[in-house]
């Protein structure tokens, strides 16, 4: 692969006020951009300003849908080093949803060289506030410019960076979920666990309506029997029954979270009795009327834990952990965000040091 070509802003930005950060809104100086053609592959690796693309209107992205993305985050520790939490997982998990979408595989180690090369170059946009961090937006997009229902013969694969603070404004605090039987999000066979556009337009009809009922989210069920639990709309899901951790398992159309794998990782260290299975609602409501379902939260990169106090199905508000976050959503919290912002020990090896 070539070497990466720097080109450094003549206009660095203003940085935003790290106490009033909003998730997504604010960009670094500089993004990593490199093309693809069938000729040539992957080609030209390059670092510019931040700035507007220039694509024909009739790109292969726009029409039908040849787009994959990946969420990660680089995290200053209180040393003021800068570390990453586990970034070839993305990467491999990008080759894996291009794959499904008919695209090009990204070199893994050149993706993480070409990162880290952006990170040092706009390092001083990592925030110091404790709680924050710089969210990174790896994407790939078709690019050839012809209507018609085939692959692009064109590619682009680009990395932005963005300042953010925590995902949800109230923090920790647990937030409220119903279980989505109208829409569904994905089946077995389909795009699921693939991390692409698509996935996420089609479950924002759901998410308005969630938003207007005053609920955070929605849990989705399989898009076949309407009856098992898959994920929230932005996150892996777990579920305290009795003395066991139950998340559902990854059968094609559930996305493989890197926190998912994360949290199961943690838990079975910490002899947890952790489960990946099919869960139906049915099962999970007799749960909580015997008493034996106590605890709910989701995993993300962007939220990394976060707690749910209230779970309606139908007419039914099943509420978890006295509206507070449970014992074990609390300690998987504070042990992922000490490893990622170097403030406990890494056994794992999961914590990449950058700068």
């Amino acid at each position: 692969m070539e070497e990466i070509r720097i080109e450094r802003t003549t206009a660095p930005k203003q940085k935003p006020d790290e106490n009033h950060l909003v998730f997504g809104h604010d960009f670094t100086d500089h993004m990593f951009v490199m093309n693809w053609n069938k000729e040539q592959g992957w080609h030209d690796p390059r670092i510019v300003p931040f700035g507007p693309l220039t694509l024909s209107p009739a790109c292969n992205c726009f029409h039908y849908g040849q787009e994959t993305f990946e969420g990660l985050k680089a995290y200053r520790s209180p040393d003021g080093s800068i570390r990453l939490f586990r970034p070839e997982e993305n990467f491999k998990r990008l080759n894996n949803s291009n794959d499904r979408l008919s695209m090009p595989q990204v070199d893994v180690d050149f993706a993480l060289k070409a990162l880290k090369t952006l990170l040092k170059l706009d390092a001083d946009w990592v925030p110091h506030k404790e709680g924050t961090s710089l969210y990174i937006r790896p994407f790939v997009i078709g690019t050839e410019p012809s209507l018609g229902a085939h692959t692009s013969s064109e590619y682009m694969f680009i990395i932005i960076l963005s300042p953010v603070g925590a995902y949800y404004s109230t923090g920790l605090s647990p937030v409220k979920i119903y279980v989505e039987n109208e829409y569904v999000r994905a089946v077995r066979g389909g795009t699921g666990f693939a991390k692409c556009g698509g996935n996420y337009a089609a479950s924002m009809k759901a998410q308005d309506i969630a938003e207007e009922e005053g609920f955070s989210q929605v849990l989705w069920l399989d898009g076949v029997e309407r009856r098992y639990i898959e994920e929230v709309g932005a996150m892996n899901v777990f579920f305290v029954l009795g003395d066991e951790v139950v998340t559902p398992m990854l059968q094609g159309s559930i996305l493989p979270g890197i926190t998912r794998k994360s949290v199961i990782e943690l838990l079975k260290s910490w002899g947890v009795k952790v489960t990946e299975r099919r869960l139906s609602i049915d099962e999970l409501e007799t749960a909580y009327r015997e008493g034996r379902f106590t605890e709910m939260f989701g995993s993300g990169t962007a939220a990394v834990i976060s707690p749910v106090g209230l779970l309606r199905y139908q007419d039914m508000d099943m509420k978890l952990s006295d509206g507070k976050i449970g014992p074990l959503s609390q300690k998987l919290y504070d042990e992922l965000t000490g490893i990622q912002w170097g403030t406990k020990p890494d056994p794992f090896g999961w914590s990449v040091k950058v700068l």
